[in-house]
């Protein structure tokens, strides 16, 4: 538990360093250190809630999962009504210049809640109404607002984060089956008639037709890349950033590290990624209890998906989905919100059992066995 322990903080604080120094790099021509030091501030906070996460009992989560659950859907029915629109979407709630998003507190919510029902029910969970019927009904809620805002990226980041969470616990998958399809069709429906989506799966397939319109982020975004090579032009040296890929200091970073570090710099990206994502599964693995397990895997698949899901969109292996890049893209909710998970997954190894089994949970573990990995 020590090396996962380690292997973690360093992978995350090898991410956040990087993050800063390429928020720096990527908007020095345009605003100097501004984005920088507003992601600092930010850091300093979510570092505060790492700390106050990894010192308590994870367990004070299950108590108050609802009430966290509730405070998120009440945040998110809140932006709804008085949040500013931004960009055609209407996902902020700004205090005092200030903005925050509450989906990103819904994410954490919404784990803490599955793991607390999974845990309670896991004797039942290969049952139909308390493994399928229960579950999507208890969380349909926060989803449908945060499908409203719009904010597709993040539902469907929720759904399969929720789903993985279902599968790890017991539930069988000819149940899991019709809702998938529904959710397919409900998907391919919704393509159909909104146009905004169908032009960005329309430039995702089509690069070269659409890289003057809807396709600009994702066919400068290459070629960022590929002018960066193996090494990169060096730090600083980049030029795509001059105002030729949108979004360059938050959902496209990606795109500037590969080309002022190379494919070095984006490799070590990803290996920080699957490093944190190891860890947290070894983590999960050997919680003390169901809870932990489930809470400790969500988190992990959470963050770990974030990152598949973004630099496959800066790649082009997937369509313009709008999630930023965990602890390196510039976004305050974010940053705090993913540095809270960290917090937990620590506060979670460190009261792992020493042993094979463990006294606080004997009882529960004797009645129903923890997940476990296959």
């Amino acid at each position: 538990m020590k090396v996962a322990f380690t292997g973690l903080v360093f992978s995350v604080a090898a991410l956040l360093t990087l993050g800063m120094v390429m928020l720096y790099s990527s908007s020095m021509t345009q605003v100097g250190a501004h984005y920088m030091i507003l992601q600092l501030e930010w850091c300093v906070l979510g570092l505060a809630a790492c700390a106050v996460a990894a010192n308590l009992d994870y367990d004070l989560l299950r108590k108050f999962a609802w009430p966290i659950f509730g405070l998120a859907v009440l945040l998110l029915a809140l932006v709804l009504k008085i949040g500013p629109i931004i960009n055609h979407a209407q996902r902020w709630l700004v205090f005092h210049g200030l903005r925050f998003q509450p989906s990103e507190l819904g994410k954490l919510a919404l784990i803490i809640l599955v793991a607390w029902y999974v845990a309670r029910y896991q004797a039942q969970m290969h049952k139909f109404w308390r493994g399928l019927v229960i579950p999507p009904l208890m969380v349909a809620g926060m989803l449908a607002l945060i499908f409203k805002e719009p904010d597709r990226g993040t539902t469907a980041l929720l759904t399969a984060v929720t789903g993985a969470m279902l599968v790890l616990a017991g539930v069988r998958w000819r149940f899991l089956l019709p809702p998938s399809a529904a959710v397919v069709l409900s998907f391919a429906f919704y393509l159909w008639h909104d146009p905004m989506a169908g032009k960005r799966i329309f430039a995702w397939l089509n690069p070269e037709e659409t890289k003057s319109g809807v396709g600009l982020q994702a066919y400068e975004a290459m070629l960022a890349l590929g002018s960066g090579g193996l090494t990169g032009l060096g730090l600083g040296n980049g030029r795509q950033k001059l105002g030729f890929v949108p979004e360059h200091h938050t959902d496209f970073i990606f795109s500037i590290i590969g080309e002022e570090l190379g494919l070095i710099g984006t490799l070590g990206v990803v290996l920080a990624f699957v490093v944190l994502v190891l860890c947290g599964l070894y983590i999960a693995r050997h919680a003390r209890d169901t809870f932990g397990t489930l809470l400790a895997f969500g988190l992990t698949i959470l963050i770990g998906l974030q990152a598949v899901i973004n630099i496959g969109v800066v790649t082009s292996a997937l369509p313009n989905k709008g999630l930023p890049l965990p602890f390196i893209s510039y976004g305050g909710s974010n940053l705090v919100v993913m540095l809270a998970c960290v917090g937990v997954l620590l506060s979670i190894a460190r009261h792992a059992p020493l042993g094979e089994t463990w006294p606080e949970d004997q009882a529960e573990t004797e009645a129903v066995p923890a997940p476990h990995f296959t």
